[in-house]
C-alpha cells in the first residue's frame, strides 16, 4: 500500500513537473516575424514609414505579452532594394535562417510576385501592405498571401468611374496615359484602360507613355504629352518618381494645360511636398488617416504614431500597422500560431481595422478595403493639404467580380 501511494504520488510530481516546463517554454516561444522592404531605392519613401508602424504595432503587442499573450514577437528586417531578385533571396533568407512565420511586404509589386511562390513553398504566411498589384491574389493563387490594401484594379475603377462623370460634364473624347514600366504600373493602366472603355466607350487613349522605374527626368515626357493635345492625362506614378514628376510638369505650367486624374498622391506626398503640389489635381489614394478619425483604433493610432515619431501617419504606415494586426486577430480566431490554422481561418475573416471593419474575400484572400479619390484641397486642422469632396468608393464596389476571377484561373 504505501509501495502503491509513494508511486502515485512520483507519478503526480513528475506530470506537474513536465506540465509547468511545457508551460514554460510555450510561454517564451517567441514568434519570429519577417519584413521585407525597399528601405533603400525608389522604395525609401513609404517603405520607411511602414516599417515604423510596424515596430509601434510589435511593441504595443509585446506590451500585452505578445501573440496569444505568450508568444512574443521577434522582429527580422530585410532591405529588398526594390528588386525582386534581390526580394526573392531576402526572403528565403528571413525564412531559412530566421525562421519566420509570416512576412510582411513588400514594397513594388514585381517583388511583392517575386516573394509569394517562395512563401507558399515553405508555407510561411505573407501579407502585402503597400504592393498592389491584382495579379498577387489573382494569378497562381497562394493561400498564404493575403492582401490588406486596395488592388491596381479596385483603384483604377475608383478612378475611372471619377473620369467617366468628368468626361460627361466637359466632353472629353480623347486622353493619354504615362505609368511607370514595371508589374504595378502595368496592371493599374491596363486596368484602367478597359474599365474605362466599359463605362465610357466613346473616349479614346490616343498614346501610353512608359517612364522605366526610378525615372528623374520627366520633362521630355511632358512634352510629348502636351503635343498629343489630350483632353485629359491619366497617371500611374508612385514614390519618388510621382514627386519628380508633379515638380517638374509645375515648373512647365503642365496642370494648367491639361487635366491630369488619377495621380497616386498618398498622404507621404501631401506631407512632403504641401502647397508646392498643383492644385485642381484629382488624386488616388490608398488609406488616408484623415478619412477615418471618427474610427477609434485610427484615432488612438495617429496619436501614438505621433507621440513616437513626432509626425502623422502616411497611407503605408496606416496599411503596415492594419497589416500586422490582421495577423494578430488571425491568430486569435486560430487560437494558435500554427500558419495553417492561422491561413484557414483568415479566409473569409473580418477584421477591425484602422479603415472600419473590413472582411477577407474567400477567393481571393483580397481585404475589401476602400480607395479614395479627390482633389487636393486645404483643411485648417492639418499643416499640408488634404482631399477635398473626397470620394470614398468601398471594396465590393470596385474589386472585380469573382465570376471574372474563377474565369481568369481557368484559362491561365
Amino acid at each position: 500500500m504505501r509501495n502503491k501511494t509513494f508511486f502515485i504520488i512520483f507519478v503526480s510530481f513528475i506530470f506537474a513537473i513536465t506540465l509547468i516546463v511545457d508551460q514554460k517554454s510555450c510561454a517564451e516561444e517567441p514568434y519570429n516575424l519577417g519584413v521585407a522592404l525597399g528601405l533603400s531605392g525608389p522604395g525609401n519613401l513609404y517603405s520607411t514609414d511602414g516599417l515604423d508602424a510596424i515596430r509601434l504595432a510589435v511593441g504595443e503587442i509585446n506590451a500585452q505579452g505578445g501573440f496569444l499573450g505568450k508568444h512574443p514577437i521577434k522582429l527580422f528586417v530585410r532591405d529588398t532594394l526594390t528588386n525582386a531578385d534581390v526580394a526573392a533571396n531576402k526572403v528565403r533568407e528571413l525564412i531559412v535562417d530566421d525562421n519566420v512565420r509570416c512576412v510582411l511586404g513588400t514594397y513594388s509589386s514585381d517583388c511583392a510576385l517575386s516573394i509569394k511562390p517562395i512563401t507558399r513553398e515553405y508555407k510561411v504566411l505573407h501579407i502585402a501592405a503597400i504592393s498592389n498589384s491584382e495579379n498577387i491574389t489573382k494569378k497562381d493563387f497562394s493561400p498564404y498571401t493575403y492582401s490588406v490594401v486596395p488592388n491596381s484594379y479596385m483603384q483604377a475603377k475608383a478612378v475611372a468611374l471619377a473620369v467617366e462623370k468628368m468626361a460627361k460634364d466637359k466632353k472629353w473624347k480623347y486622353y493619354v496615359t504615362l505609368a511607370s514600366d514595371y508589374e504595378w504600373g502595368h496592371s493599374t493602366q491596363k486596368s484602367f484602360v478597359e474599365i474605362l472603355k466599359q463605362v465610357a466607350p466613346t473616349l479614346e487613349l490616343k498614346e501610353a507613355f512608359w517612364p522605366p522605374l526610378g525615372e528623374t527626368e520627366f520633362t521630355r515626357y511632358a512634352m510629348k504629352i502636351l503635343k498629343e493635345e489630350p483632353d485629359f492625362v491619366f497617371g500611374s506614378l508612385a514614390s519618388k518618381d510621382n514627386e519628380y514628376w508633379l515638380n517638374q510638369a509645375k515648373y512647365l505650367g503642365f496642370f494648367d494645360k491639361v487635366p491630369y486624374q488619377g495621380s497616386l498622391i498618398s498622404v507621404t506626398e501631401l506631407m512632403k511636398q504641401g502647397y508646392q503640389l498643383p492644385r485642381g489635381v484629382i488624386g488616388v489614394c490608398r488609406a488616408p488617416f484623415f478619412a477615418h478619425m471618427d474610427v477609434m483604433l485610427m484615432s488612438n493610432f495617429v496619436e501614438n504614431f505621433r507621440a513616437r515619431y513626432d509626425r502623422y501617419p502616411s497611407d503605408w504606415a496606416v496599411l503596415e500597422y492594419d497589416a500586422l494586426y490582421a495577423l494578430k486577430q488571425g491568430i486569435d480566431a486560430a487560437g494558435s500560431i500554427d500558419s495553417e490554422k492561422i491561413k484557414d481561418v483568415m479566409r473569409g475573416l473580418t477584421i477591425k481595422t484602422t479603415r472600419g471593419n473590413l472582411t477577407f474575400r474567400e477567393i481571393d484572400n483580397q481585404l475589401d478595403c476602400p480607395s479614395y479619390v479627390g482633389m487636393l484641397g486645404r483643411d485648417p486642422k492639418y499643416p499640408f493639404p488634404v482631399y477635398e469632396n473626397m470620394i470614398i468608393i468601398k471594396g465590393a464596389e470596385s474589386w472585380r467580380p469573382e465570376e471574372e476571377i474563377r474565369m481568369f484561373r481557368e484559362n491561365n
